[in-house]
């Protein structure tokens, strides 16, 4: 991987306060769609299938042992899909491929049924071995997580803000519980020094943390942005036919697809590479010592598009 630039932190449109929240959650419905959505031949596997399987693999036999946070979960973004993904494979207690892993949650997933807030994480359910997630973020989106958890018993959220870095006592694993962090396409938000709170307060009160980017800073992720882009207009009347202002937004003032890409670009330029993620975590002020760091590089998209991964784990 040969990287374009230093990192560069320039400002995302849909980050602005100036930008008209009814196009900023058309434009986060398009991102959550490109985590679940899998293009026959070009991918094997949608990347939150990815994140799944590659949790799965790495954490291994202790993957079970975790109750996994987003704390930076947006609208929901892949959580969801990442929750039925690894928990049908944990209810094989086999290796499957992340398509199958698909197949095998679709089938098995649950009718509509209450939501749950939670003030702390929830164990393991003895009776299936299931896993738990919980959805938390600064600016809490609770119509959305409503909706998502109604469809798994094993999605919950926070309905209090959470500040990744300054995580509430009920999620700092105080009491027991070994908490997993996740960051899913949201650490380059950050700026350094942000980013190095957020380390600090992650490596002192959590047992693990992922973070997944699908983009990185090199030719072939832009390459792979201006594609999805293009894809939009393709896609779109099958995904978004129903809402007329999403149809506008994309075909006659081409809003929609021009933030994907620019901000997509930019996401690119704010990346950290796993070495540079290392970096922050010995400078952010928190000791490393029973810290593992492993690291990876996933191809989602032929044959530009890659998924990279930081996954730390304490021992």
């Amino acid at each position: 991987m040969v990287l374009l630039c230093p990192r560069i932190h320039f400002y995302e449109i849909n980050d602005q306060s100036w930008f008209p929240q009814y196009l900023r959650e058309k434009v986060q419905s398009c991102l959550t769609l490109c985590w679940t959505f899998r293009m026959p031949v070009l991918q094997k596997a949608s990347p939150a299938q990815l994140v799944a399987s590659t949790l799965y693999r790495t954490l291994a036999d202790d993957v079970a042992n975790y109750t996994y946070v987003d704390f930076c979960a947006g609208a929901g973004g892949p959580t969801p899909f990442i929750e039925k993904d690894l928990n049908a494979q944990l209810s094989s207690r086999i290796p499957v491929s992340p398509y199958t892993a698909s197949l095998n949650a679709s089938k098995a997933a649950l009718n509509p049924r209450s939501p749950r807030t939670v003030t702390s994480p929830r164990t393991l359910t003895p009776d299936n071995g299931a896993v738990q997630f919980i959805l938390t973020d600064i600016h809490p989106h609770i119509p959305d997580w409503t909706d998502a958890s109604k469809r798994s018993e094993n999605l919950s959220f926070i309905s209090d803000p959470v500040d990744a870095a300054n995580a509430p006592a009920s999620l700092n694993g105080t009491d027991g519980r070994k908490i997993f962090r996740l960051y899913n396409l949201a650490f380059h938000h950050f700026e350094d020094k942000l980013g190095l709170d957020i380390l600090r307060n992650t490596i002192e009160t959590a047992d693990g943390f992922g973070i997944f980017e699908l983009q990185e800073r090199t030719f072939s992720s832009l390459l792979t942005i201006f594609a999805m882009g293009l894809l939009m207009f393709a896609i779109t009347p099958f995904y978004f036919w129903r809402s007329p202002g999403h149809l506008f937004f994309t075909y006659i003032i081409p809003i929609i697809p021009f933030v994907l890409v620019f901000d997509g670009y930019v996401s690119s330029l704010r990346t950290r590479s796993p070495e540079e993620v290392q970096a922050l975590m010995k400078d952010c002020g928190a000791s490393c010592d029973g810290w593992i760091v492993k690291s990876g590089h996933e191809q989602h998209t032929w044959p530009t598009g890659y998924m990279t991964w930081v996954i730390g784990i304490k021992r």
